[in-house]
């Protein structure tokens, strides 16, 4: 596989180049599973499931990142589940191999591999890969959010993609599939909702980036590595990832007297508008 690369308005961004190519290697490996009659499947300590495909790709993932940025932590989901935690201070690497295992377990496509970095909290650059619909999002700080299809190992018709305004008929809602609580639902209905579209894994935040939905509320427990690439492809399109509060989701948090080190409070996300002031 050669690198491949995303250009925009004739400036290339080697970083997120490295990025991508990692996550089309990663993604190969797991069609290879995914199309095999059967994976292997555990569950973690936290009862959620890991399979073959997502230790293969987290493996080629940290490979490749080690390779081109040594210098750079990375906090990766199953090195995480298995204790193995670096120190990280500014700048680090977000890494889930494989977002939406159920959806990878049903075979219905709508899994992710998703890496992105953090600078000073914030996910500055982030990658998501949809291998088995041919899809790739990618997004930077100051380079603007692009989507591109997956052929033959690399990406082709890259297309800048942007958040909408919400329209004044109703928003679109995005929500989880396999995740939708009841606090997510009543938040939901605050909103003069048009439709409710259903999606797995980080998917839901590039359809808001590129201007298919309206608005992916979340509240539920996610972890950081859940969400820092989708935030970071919306973020570059123009959207906003906000806690309850009203302010941005922040990444490395440790210590957290109430949660986890790394697991997220609830969120909403959203294209271009404030849900916490908006009135249709």
């Amino acid at each position: 596989m050669t690198p491949t690369t995303m250009r925009h308005e004739g400036y290339a961004a080697p970083m997120l180049e490295k990025l991508i190519l990692a996550a089309l290697c990663a993604g190969e490996a797991i069609s290879q599973i995914y199309a095999a009659p059967i994976c292997g499947e555990a569950l973690k300590a936290d009862g959620s499931a890991v399979t073959d495909a997502d230790l293969a790709a987290e493996s080629i993932i940290l490979a490749l990142l080690k390779q081109h940025f040594a210098e750079i932590p990375v906090i990766a989901e199953e090195e995480a589940a298995a204790g193995r935690i670096p120190e990280c201070g500014g700048k680090f690497f977000l890494v889930d191999p494989l977002d939406g295992t159920r959806e990878f377990l049903s075979r219905n496509g709508e899994f992710t591999v998703n890496i992105a970095l953090i600078e000073a909290c914030q996910p500055v650059m982030g990658v998501v890969s949809a291998p088995a619909l041919g899809l790739l999002y990618a997004g930077a700080q100051g380079l603007g959010a692009r989507r591109g299809r997956i052929v033959a190992g690399d990406v082709v018709d890259w297309q800048a993609v942007r958040v909408r305004p919400p329209a004044p008929d109703g928003l679109d809602v995005i929500a989880s599939r396999s995740h939708l609580s009841p606090e997510t639902e009543a938040f939901i209905e605050r909103f003069a909702v048009k439709s409710m579209l259903p999606a797995g894994s980080s998917l839901k935040f590039c359809r808001v980036a590129e201007g298919a939905a309206d608005l992916y509320p979340r509240l539920s427990r996610t972890m950081e590595w859940d969400t820092a690439a989708g935030d970071a492809v919306l973020r570059a399109a123009g959207g906003r990832v906000s806690t309850l509060n009203g302010q941005a989701l922040l990444y490395g948090k440790r210590a957290q007297a109430d949660d986890a080190d790394f697991a997220n409070p609830w969120f909403v996300a959203s294209g271009g508008f404030d849900p916490f002031s908006f009135h249709p």
